[in-house]
C-alpha cells in the first residue's frame, strides 16, 4: 500500500479535554500529582500518558509531535521552539568528542555554520562533500565517523539527495544518516527511504503562517526518548521548548499541509516551464532538465509535486538587488528570507540564507552571487503573477 502522510494525519483522533473537535491547548509549565511514587516514576520515565514538567513534555507538544511521527511514517518524534533547535540537538545527541560527519557542501547557512565553525569546541571534526557524488560521500567516511547529514533538497542550490542509496551507504557503515526535509513535506518521507533521523524547520511549508519559529526531530522510540531523558538528554538538557499555544496552532495547519503543498507545487512548475520558454534558466526539480530530476521522481510522492522552491541567476548581487525590489513594488511577492509563506518570497542567497557560509566556500559549491531562490506562494491565478515577473525581467534587462 502507497505511504499516505495525508491519510495518516487525518486518521489521528485529537480531541480537547471536553470533546473539543481541536485538542485542548496547555497552559502550564508543571503538573500535579495525586501520589508521590507517580512523580518518582514520571522521573524515571516509567509512568505512562503522566505530565511532569513542560521542558519534558507538554500535552499539546505531544499532540504536535505525534502527527509529526504520523506523516514521517517514524515511530516517534520531538518538536522544538525552532529549525536549528531540531538540527542541533539531533546531532548533538548523536555524535561525543572525537566523533566525525559525513555532510553535504551545500546545505542551509545555519546548520553550515554549526557544521564548520561551532562543532570543533567539541572536538568533532566534519568532512563537507559533493552530496550527489556518492563515491565522494563514501570516500570521506572514517573509522569514528557517526553521521552523514543531507538535505532531501538542499538550499539554495536544490540539488536533490539519493536518500535510499545514502541510507545503504551509511548503513552498510554502520553509521546513521539525518535528513533534513524541510523543503519537502509529504513530497518525500526519508524515513521511509532509510534515514534514521528526519529534522524540519516547522516555521516554513509545515506551519506555513510565518507566524512563528518551530521545529521537528523524527525517528525510532529509543532515539526519541534519548533525546529527552531527564540525565543525558540533548533536548531535554538544553532545553529548546516549543510554546504550547505556538504547537496548537502548527497542528491545525498540518491539516491543511497536503492542499497547500500540491498549490506550491503546481505554481512552481508553471513559472518553471514559463520562465524557461521565456528564456530564463530556471534551476527547478521539476523541470527534466534539472539534475536531479530523476532521483527526485524516484523518491517522490507524486500526489505532492516537486515543491514550491526554485532558483535562477540575475548575473550579479547588484542585478539581483534590483530585480527584487522591482518585484516586491510589483506586487509578484516580498523581499524577505525564509520560505512556505502563502506568498511568495524572493532572497539573493549569498547575501542572506547563506551568507554565513564564506564567499570562496560559495563558489565552490557553486553558488553564485546573482542566485535569486524563490518560494513560491499560493496564488490562484499564477498567470498574473509571471506577468508581473516578466515585466520585472524585461525593464531590467534579463529579458
Amino acid at each position: 500500500m502507497k505511504f499516505d502522510p495525508s491519510g495518516n494525519i487525518q486518521d489521528l483522533l485529537q480531541f480537547g479535554e471536553y470533546g473539543d473537535v481541536n485538542p485542548s491547548v496547555t497552559d502550564s509549565a508543571t503538573f500535579t500529582f495525586m501520589q508521590a511514587k507517580t512523580m518518582l516514576e514520571t522521573f524515571k520515565g516509567e509512568a505512562e500518558g503522566c505530565f511532569l514538567y513542560s521542558r519534558h513534555w507538554n500535552p499539546s507538544n505531544k499532540y504536535l509531535a505525534d502527527a509529526m511521527a504520523a506523516m514521517e511514517g517514524t515511530q516517534a518524534a520531538w518538536v522544538t521552539a525552532s529549525g536549528m533547535g531540531a538540527i542541533t540537538s539531533a546531532i548533538l545527541q548523536l555524535c561525543n568528542a572525537g566523533d566525525h560527519i559525513v555532510t553535504s557542501r551545500t546545505t542551509y547557512g545555519g546548520t553550515f555554520a554549526f557544521l564548520n565553525n561551532y562543532v570543533q569546541k567539541f572536538n568533532i571534526s566534519v568532512t563537507f562533500v559533493d552530496i550527489l557524488n556518492l563515491s565522494e560521500v563514501e570516500a570521506a567516511i572514517q573509522p569514528n565517523t557517526r553521521l552523514i547529514y543531507t538535505e532531501t533538497v538542499t538550499n539554495p542550490l536544490l540539488q536533490v539527495s539519493d536518500i535510499p542509496t545514502l541510507a545503504e551507504i551509511a548503513h552498510r557503515h554502520k553509521i546513521q544518516l539525518m535528513v533534513d526535509n524541510t523543503f519537502t513535506p509529504m513530497i518525500v518521507a526519508p524515513a521511509r527511504l532509510g534515514a534514521d533521523v528526519v529534522v524540519y524547520s516547522l516555521t516554513k511549508f509545515v506551519n506555513g503562517k510565518n507566524d512563528c519559529v518551530a521545529g521537528a526531530i523524527c525517528g525510532n522510540l529509543s532515539f526519541i526518548n534519548s533525546l529527552i531523558d531527564v540525565n543525558s538528554g540533548t533536548a531535554m538538557l538544553l532545553g529548546p521548548v516549543l510554546d504550547p499555544f505556538r504547537s496548537s496552532s502548527i497542528l491545525k495547519n498540518m491539516h491543511t499541509l497536503h492542499i497547500r503543498m500540491q498549490q506550491h507545487s503546481r505554481n512552481a512548475m508553471y513559472l518553471a516551464k514559463k520562465l524557461t520558454e521565456a528564456g530564463i534558466k530556471v534551476n527547478y526539480p521539476g523541470l527534466e532538465n534539472h539534475s536531479g530530476h530523476d532521483t527526485m521522481k524516484k523518491i517522490m510522492h507524486p500526489d505532492f509535486g516537486f515543491g514550491g522552491m526554485l532558483s535562477f541567476d540575475a548575473g550579479s548581487a547588484e542585478k539581483a538587488a534590483e530585480v527584487m525590489e522591482m518585484m516586491e513594488n510589483e506586487g509578484v511577492g516580498y523581499l524577505a528570507v525564509s520560505l512556505g509563506y502563502f506568498k511568495t518570497l524572493f532572497s539573493n542567497s549569498g547575501k542572506s540564507t547563506s551568507s554565513e557560509v564564506p564567499e570562496e566556500k560559495q563558489k565552490e559549491m557553486g553558488l553564485t552571487e546573482g542566485l535569486i531562490r524563490f518560494s513560491v506562494g499560493l496564488d490562484h491565478d499564477i498567470e498574473r503573477t509571471f506577468e508581473k515577473m516578466k515585466k520585472c525581467l524585461n525593464s531590467t534587462g534579463l529579458l
